[in-house]
């Protein structure tokens, strides 16, 4: 919830800034509306952009009321293509299977927005204390369907940095979830978090 609260506070505060400077230059010289001139036109970007995220903040919401948030120290992660994803990727996680915790799971960034910050870390290349952020995070959701991924807080006990996370292989279709151990209960909690398998 936090999370949809932060973006619509960035939505309303672009735009009533912008209304704001708009306002107070129709009161002042005309020089000042040079002044705010580069606010006037990145402001409305910068709007239209916040708006992008609200289809993920949603999507976050239903993940975390089907699966608790827990604990994952590190996870195998990196930025290579994997063969078995079907669709673009940007990045992965693996996470063991609940039902076979020796088979681990990739879920893949379906969206390259926000990813930088997580990309910088997981990078091969990256210095040892950027990497050091991301060995233990937080995770919600099943490696079979759907989740999301938090770097831990540095302070209080609110996550950071959500991304959500998505399974792209070709189990997506239905044809793989019962070699995975899915369950007709697991599979319907994943569609109550988002996920609508073609042949359940």
């Amino acid at each position: 919830m936090a999370h949809v609260v932060l973006i619509v506070t960035g939505l309303v505060g672009w735009i009533a800034a912008w209304v704001v400077l708009l306002q107070v230059s129709l009161w002042t010289p005309n020089w000042v509306v040079w002044v705010f001139m580069p606010y006037f036109i990145y402001g409305p970007y910068r709007a239209v952009v916040q708006l992008k995220y609200f289809p993920a903040a949603f999507l976050m919401l239903r993940i975390l009321r089907a699966y608790p948030w827990r604990v994952v120290r590190d996870a195998p992660r990196g930025l290579t293509r994997r063969p078995e994803v079907v669709s673009k990727q940007y990045g992965w996680f693996e996470f063991p299977n609940p039902s076979c915790p020796e088979q681990w799971l990739a879920l893949v960034f379906p969206s390259h927005l926000r990813r930088r910050w997580w990309s910088r870390r997981m990078s091969p290349l990256a210095r040892r204390s950027l990497k050091a952020e991301i060995e233990t995070i937080w995770f919600a959701g099943d490696p079979r369907f759907i989740g999301i991924i938090s770097a831990p807080p540095r302070w209080g006990a609110v996550p950071r940095r959500l991304r959500v996370v998505e399974q792209r292989t070709d189990a997506r279709s239905g044809a793989r979830f019962a070699d995975w151990g899915a369950t007709p209960e697991d599979i319907e909690r994943g569609q109550r978090a988002g996920v609508y398998p073609a042949n359940p």
